[in-house]
Formats: structure tokens, C-alpha cells, sequence
């Protein structure tokens, strides 16, 4: 009898103390706390923005995603030209007649020329030869709209679109070339949404658009340093693969962060900027955020211990 009842009274104990432990005290607990500090942190931005801003956030470790207005439809500005890059890569390496490669050459032609081509605009029509991938070079890394306007023509309109729709981003369109402004005025603006890049560039990071070799070629090339604002208040040493894009009233970046053990993705879109500084602030302070969370858990052991050379106590 007296030991019925002890198993009785330990059974009970347990069962208290298991109902006791905090349902939050685990890992999965103590991350949810610092992403909802995250959304916060992104909706104060936000506020504090005189315009319309949209962020999509994707951990490639787990797949989550943070969203905030990310469904709206934004002018891309040059963002864009991440879809003409990834058609670009896919007609290279799937090759066939009428398709681009990154090594079929361009001579400079002066009737390609449009304002705000800062390679192209100082080669020597004519003269000056260069690839397809150099052009994919100048676009990404200094923007060069006669360049991105070349390779428009090589790679086409339907394609580039086809391609969007075959990744299932219905809402991301190639509509006009750079610097098409009579286009511009009848509407027909190049357009997507903060969820639609972040998973265009999950494609291209997952190799959902081409092979390996030409993955790591694309994103090494989309990696190269370049002014814009995600990487801005965040240490020059993380590796950052991001197109930014400008119009008036229009700041948009999109890229993939190498974060320390903790990769994800992240477009912040604003249109109808009262201030574009204040746009590219927040932008900067969206980036600087959401790299701060992904970096410290990346660091952190399971409860959040960051151990370095200099404390392993």
C-alpha cells in the first residue's frame, strides 16, 4: 500500500513539475521573441517613413518569412535586372539557336547609348568589344542602363517574363527598356513585390534557374561591391548579393546576406517617397536590423551563448 501510494505521490510530482517547465524556454522560444522584435522594430521604421513601404525577409535556414506590405505592387526601378540576369544565365546555359550566351560579344554601338550609362557612354563606339556577361557586369555593378537595354534585346521581353512565370511570380514584369520615358507615361512601368523578389532571389540561391557552376557565377557576379543601401550600416566584410534600384519617389534594394551561418533573404521596396533619403535611411536601418538578428543567432549557441576567443569562459 505504502508504496502504491509513493508511486502515486512521484507521478503527481512529476506530472507538476513537467506542466511547470516554461513552454518558451527552448531555442524555438527564445528566436520567436527576437523576430518579433524584428517586425517591431521594421513596423517603427515604417512609421516613421513619409511613404509606402513593403519588406519581405526569408531564412534560408528554416524557411521563414517576415512580411510587411509585401504583397503591394512597386515600381522595381533597376531591381529589375535581376530577372533579365537570371534569363540571361538560363538561355546561356541551356544555349540552342537564337538564345544568348554570356560569352557572345557586343561591339559598342553609339545608337544604344541612353542617359545615365556610366561604362558604356565612355567606350569607343565601334571599337570596344565586350561580352554578353560584361554588359551583365556594368548592369549590376554600376547600373548602366545602355548596357541593361543591349541585353533586353538579346534576351527578350516574353522570355523574361516567361521565366517569371515558370517560377510562379505572376506580378514581376519586364514592361519597358531603361529611360523609356513615353513608356513610363503610359504606364507601362516595370513592376514587382517584395514577396516576388525575395522568392525570385530564393530561386537563384537554391539553383531553381540553372546549374551549380552557373549559380555560383551568377551570385559571385551579384555580389560584386556596389553603392546602394542594404549593405550600408552593415560591416563591409558580410558578403552581400543585392540589386538596388532608383526613381523619383522610388528606392528599392533586394539580395541575398551572408550572414554568419544564418543566410536569408531581403527586398525592402518604398514608392511615393515624400523624402528619398529618408527612404534610403530606412532601407539601411531594415538591412542593419535584420542582419543583427540573423548574425547573432548564427553566432549563438541553441540558448543564445555567443562564445569568442576572448570570453570562453
Amino acid at each position: 500500500m505504502k508504496k502504491l501510494v509513493g508511486l502515486a505521490l512521484a507521478s503527481l510530482l512529476g506530472g507538476t513539475l513537467q506542466a511547470q517547465t516554461p513552454a518558451d524556454a527552448t531555442p524555438a522560444g527564445l528566436h520567436e521573441v527576437l523576430w518579433q522584435k524584428l517586425e517591431a522594430r521594421i513596423d517603427a521604421i515604417d512609421d516613421g517613413l513619409d511613404g509606402v513601404m513593403g519588406v519581405a525577409i526569408l531564412d534560408l535556414t528554416n524557411g521563414r518569412t517576415l512580411l510587411h506590405n509585401a504583397d503591394l505592387v512597386y515600381p522595381t526601378a533597376s531591381s529589375i535586372k535581376l530577372a533579365i540576369l537570371a534569363e540571361l544565365y538560363r538561355q546561356s546555359e541551356r544555349g540552342g539557336a537564337g538564345k544568348a550566351r554570356l560569352s557572345d560579344p557586343y561591339v559598342v554601338d553609339a545608337k544604344d547609348l541612353v542617359p545615365d550609362s556610366r561604362v558604356l557612354g565612355g567606350l569607343t563606339p565601334g571599337v570596344t568589344r565586350v561580352t554578353n556577361r560584361d554588359l551583365a557586369t556594368f548592369m549590376l555593378v554600376v547600373s548602366d542602363n545602355s548596357a541593361t537595354n543591349v541585353l533586353i534585346d538579346r534576351v527578350g521581353f516574353d522570355s523574361v517574363n516567361s521565366l517569371m512565370d515558370e517560377l510562379g511570380l505572376p506580378g514581376t514584369r519586364l514592361r519597358r527598356k531603361m529611360m523609356d520615358l513615353s513608356a513610363a507615361r503610359e504606364g507601362r512601368e516595370n513592376v514587382s513585390s517584395p514577396r516576388e523578389l525575395m522568392r525570385l532571389l530564393e530561386a537563384l540561391y537554391r539553383g531553381r534557374v540553372v546549374g551549380k557552376t552557373a549559380t555560383d557565377d551568377l551570385l559571385r557576379l551579384l555580389s560584386t561591391h556596389k553603392e546602394s543601401d542594404l549593405p550600408r550600416l552593415v560591416p563591409e566584410d558580410v558578403v552581400i548579393a543585392n540589386k538596388p534600384g532608383s526613381l523619383e519617389a522610388v528606392r528599392n534594394d533586394s539580395g541575398i546576406v551572408y550572414a554568419t551561418n544564418r543566410p536569408f533573404v531581403i527586398s525592402v521596396m518604398t514608392t511615393l517617397a515624400g523624402d528619398e533619403r529618408a527612404a534610403e535611411q530606412a532601407i539601411a536601418e531594415v538591412g542593419r536590423a535584420a542582419w543583427q538578428g540573423f548574425d547573432r543567432i548564427g553566432r549563438a549557441s541553441p540558448y543564445g551563448r555567443v562564445v569568442s576567443p576572448r570570453n570562453g569562459r
